[in-house]
């Protein structure tokens, strides 16, 4: 994960491929490994690793867009969506609308309502806020809008939220400037 955070796409995949050789009982907890594995182009290892990963955290919506970021990569857009991974509850706003609108039933107008409501719900507005734009500007990436993405990728990475998920809208955010 530190290799990832620094930058170093293909010193993580080693270093998770490694883990996974020497206590293969970790490879459904690594979805980092899948997150390596689509900004290295090996979204097919990714779809493998989210696959995986539902097995051990099912309600997880991130891991089912991931999922489905790897199969549009793939250029099996409508398979995704017909086939989206199943979820179970996920009480993290704004995720139920991000998982409809992954599933084409969605819009992104309803993403960021669901963001504004979610006053109660004990997460900060900026928290609400990071993960909705990540996942619009992932999205819009794979579409192809990559000014979409880049306006999300920004609005993301200006809440000045921490942990793994903003190292991953950082590397994004490289990616998308080559």
């Amino acid at each position: 994960m530190d290799l990832f955070v620094r930058g170093d796409i293909d010193g993580s995949i080693r270093e998770f491929e490694r883990a996974a050789q020497a206590e293969p009982a970790v490879v459904p907890e690594l979805w980092q490994r899948g997150i390596s594995y689509f900004y290295a182009g090996r979204f097919e290892d990714g779809r493998k690793q989210f696959e995986v990963h539902r097995t051990v955290n099912p309600n997880d919506v991130e891991n089912a867009a991931w999922w489905y970021l790897c199969m549009v990569k793939l250029g099996r857009r409508e398979q995704a969506r017909k086939q989206l991974l199943p979820v179970g509850p996920d009480p993290r706003i704004p995720m139920a609308e991000i998982y409809e609108l992954y599933a084409g039933r969605g819009s992104e107008a309803r993403v960021m309502e669901s963001v504004e409501k979610g006053e109660d719900s004990g997460q900060p507005r900026r928290v609400r806020l990071f993960y909705a734009h990540l996942y619009l500007a992932l999205l819009a990436d794979v579409h192809g809008d990559a000014k979409a993405g880049a306006k999300h990728i920004k609005i993301c990475l200006d809440q000045n939220v921490g942990g793994y998920m903003r190292a991953v809208a950082v590397v994004h955010q490289k990616s998308m400037k080559k």
